[in-house]
């Protein structure tokens, strides 16, 4: 098919004036008593996370230099230390998180200076920085009497804020379509932590923009979700997509979760299982069993072992749409009705089975694409939607050894680049195509 045409939109500004400072001069006007509290009175910074630690490593830096977001958690740390009530300290969290995402989208677009040169498609900076700023979050030592449990709902809503979660804007009316694509952090870090994560560099190039399609204009709005099972469960997949899921003028018309999946090929997956396969995730924590469904939140009753997509994956295989083949994938493990052995099936689960590995296997892939289709039929969202999972993302010919490998190359940045041109491609089709599987 035809390529594409994107229209960038204008930068989207920050919506309240950075808080350091406002944080300053509310310091200087405060009364002697609120200006700092002992040193002994504090309240106790907390440990980093798993996640957090890995910022130490020389990778991590040199990413951040390269691409000149090595300035986001200091800033982030010094207007933090200004702040001299909870509800200042709220505000700076979720402003400071948006402006993060908004100066990612803006690199990953082409908007502003490159800030080094590293490729401005890159999702790395992101995740790496976003680290940075929560770690800062957990260290901070405020200078007011911060409540337990007060500091968690910081760090959520920064992390709300620097992943787009809280700041999906679709159009209305009948002359644009809507589309809500969502994308992953980069994951095994252990193994490989220079590793990106192609979902989330095609969340950034393609937020905000507007696509041609078959059935005319679409707006893409994008997030990007942590691979963390405890954010799962709590509840973050359905808070993010259910305000576009309801009725109303903005409600989305295609909806689709993407994450990295098999070498050398996209896959469409048919149909996602209620089931956690325990595999760690980046706080190296390791969930199993059925998948948690948050109270609260819409659901269906009883819970399903399996969810399918109603994205058109017959025009999505047939269309050509770049480099990389596209495959229906209809195969799932199951436990047989009756049964009590695991059995892979090629053509979907049998009647009664209950669910060992969709589609999309047992891990957050599988997980975010049966979160978001039970949303979708718990509140009758007759839209087409689903999960595609990319190519791996892999490193070029003499870059493979992470103990000394380089942190970019050109094979490495050309598949990214190819791997986002196609995913903008196949939204193109899937618009296009409307609600025919």
């Amino acid at each position: 098919m035809r390529p594409t045409h994107i229209t960038a939109p204008v930068s989207r500004a920050p919506r309240r004036t950075r808080l350091a400072v406002l944080g300053t001069a509310l310091l200087a006007c405060a009364p002697l008593a609120l200006a700092a509290v002992p040193a002994s009175a504090a309240p106790a910074a907390a440990p980093p996370t798993v996640e957090e630690q890995r910022l130490d490593g020389a990778v991590p830096r040199e990413i951040l230099r390269r691409s000149g977001f090595d300035d986001v958690a200091p800033d982030f740390a010094r207007a933090l230390a200004g702040t001299r009530s909870l509800d200042q300290a709220r505000r700076l969290a979720a402003e400071d998180g948006r402006r993060l995402w908004r100066r990612a989208v803006d690199r990953a677009q082409g908007r502003g200076p490159a800030g080094g040169d590293l490729s401005a498609d890159d999702d790395r900076p992101l995740y790496w920085a976003r680290l940075g700023m929560t770690r800062a979050l957990r260290e901070w030592r405020p200078a007011f009497s911060l409540a337990e449990g007060r500091r968690p709902d910081l760090v959520a809503r920064l992390e709300r804020g620097s992943r787009g979660q809280d700041s999906v804007e679709l159009p209305t009316g009948s002359a644009v379509k809507r589309v809500v694509i969502t994308g992953f952090d980069p994951f095994q870090l252990d193994s490989d932590i220079r590793r990106s994560n192609p979902s989330g560099a095609a969340a950034l190039a393609l937020d905000g923009t507007t696509i041609q399609t078959p059935a005319g204009p679409a707006r893409v709005e994008a997030a990007v979700f942590p691979v963390r099972w405890e954010d799962f469960a709590g509840g973050t997949v359905e808070r993010t997509l259910l305000p576009h899921f309801t009725p109303g003028p903005g409600r989305v018309d295609l909806f689709t979760t993407i994450s990295q999946g098999r070498p050398g090929r996209f896959d469409v997956e048919r149909t996602n299982g209620a089931w956690r396969g325990g595999s760690p995730d980046n706080v190296n924590l390791s969930r199993t069993g059925t998948v948690p469904v948050p109270r609260g939140l819409p659901t269906v009753t009883p819970q399903p072992q399996w969810t399918t997509t109603s994205l058109p994956y017959a025009a999505l295989t047939a269309t050509p749409t770049g480099r990389f083949p596209v495959r229906d994938n209809t195969s799932v493990t199951e436990i047989p009705a009756g049964g009590t052995e695991e059995a892979d099936r090629p053509d979907g689960p049998t009647p009664g089975s209950t669910a060992r590995a969709g589609g999309g296997g047992d891990y957050l892939s599988n997980e975010i694409a049966y979160r978001a289709t039970l949303l979708r039929d718990a509140v009758r969202l007759r839209v087409p939607g689903g999960h595609l999972h990319t190519p791996v993302l892999s490193f070029g010919a003499g870059n493979t050894d992470p103990a000394n490998g380089r942190v970019t190359d050109p094979s490495f940045v050309a598949d990214r680049l190819a791997i986002t041109a196609q995913i903008r491609s196949l939204l193109a089709v899937a618009v296009g195509a409307g609600g025919r599987p």
